[in-house]
């Protein structure tokens, strides 16, 4: 059984708790404005230009709880490379340790190698961690509405603007999304993006309608939604854009291919150059 989504925010907890005694927040904070500037990564995703105007951010991790081991062998700097080099406008790159295999150590040589922003996908429990990723050169972070009380989210959407970040906002469930939806454009509307999961976080299902009947509750927000997960096909890629949605975030589809250059190029629709 995969794990629960309590049981992943726990061991995160422990694991910042413990990180955060060793490297104090003004260590961190120092090492932050240090980095280089943040990549804009809201106007690559939401006015990006991807091939045939779908947006995708192009996803590197080597296993889920869901689909377990996808790609034990990944080279993350070659697969970020590839992604580009097939049209996504940006990156997702998964940091948690223990479930997924990632770590900072994957983000800062991708951020590194390539000219697309970054996100850092991890479970945000903590201040500290936005000033950790900021220092490895993340461009963005991942705020998951199911793991958060508003107050915290309000609070980590003003720190991530305040480091120049882009914080993309995730929702499964409809009362998360019309929480989270009386604060799209806060604390400045070019530094949020709000995404809604067709994955279950409770079961770890996932249903691509699940996305297009949540995306007609904001409709009026289409230009900074992307779908996530259950992304496997150009006809699911269809299926939203005939919705408005055109910008998704896709990994484990891409990630279990051969060559997942050429699957993002399948999905986009696009020819080898």
């Amino acid at each position: 059984m995969p794990p629960k989504l309590n049981e992943i925010l726990d061991a995160t907890r422990a694991r910042v708790a413990e990180a955060s005694a060793a490297r104090p927040l003004e260590a961190v904070r120092e090492h932050a404005a240090a980095a280089p500037p943040p990549r804009n990564f809201f106007s690559a995703v939401s006015t990006g230009s991807g091939p045939g105007g779908v947006n995708v951010i192009a996803e590197v991790k080597r296993r889920s709880p869901s689909a377990g081991e996808i790609r034990p062998d990944l080279d993350p700097v070659s697969i970020a490379a590839q992604y580009e080099q097939a049209g996504a406008v940006a990156l997702s790159c998964l940091t948690e340790p223990q479930w997924f295999g990632g770590s900072l150590d994957d983000l800062a040589a991708i951020r590194a190698a390539v000219r697309v922003p970054v996100l850092r996908k991890d479970f945000m429990v903590d201040a500290w961690q936005l000033f950790e990723a900021r220092a490895a050169g993340a461009d963005a972070i991942l705020l998951i509405a199911e793991a958060l009380p508003e107050g915290q989210i309000v609070d980590m959407l003003i720190q991530t603007h305040e480091l120049g970040m882009t914080a993309l906002v995730e929702v499964h469930d409809v009362e998360n999304l019309l929480m989270i939806r009386r604060h799209v454009g806060f604390p400045h509307p070019g530094y949020m993006l709000l995404g809604i999961n067709n994955r279950n976080l409770a079961t770890m299902q996932t249903d691509v309608s699940h996305g297009l009947r949540m995306a007609e509750l904001v409709e009026e927000h289409l230009n900074i939604l992307v779908a996530e997960s259950g992304i496997r096909t150009r006809d699911d890629v269809d299926r939203f854009r005939r919705h408005g949605v055109s910008r998704f975030l896709i990994g484990e589809s891409l990630l279990a291919a051969d060559d997942p250059g050429a699957a993002l190029r399948s999905l986009l629709g696009t020819p080898w150059a």
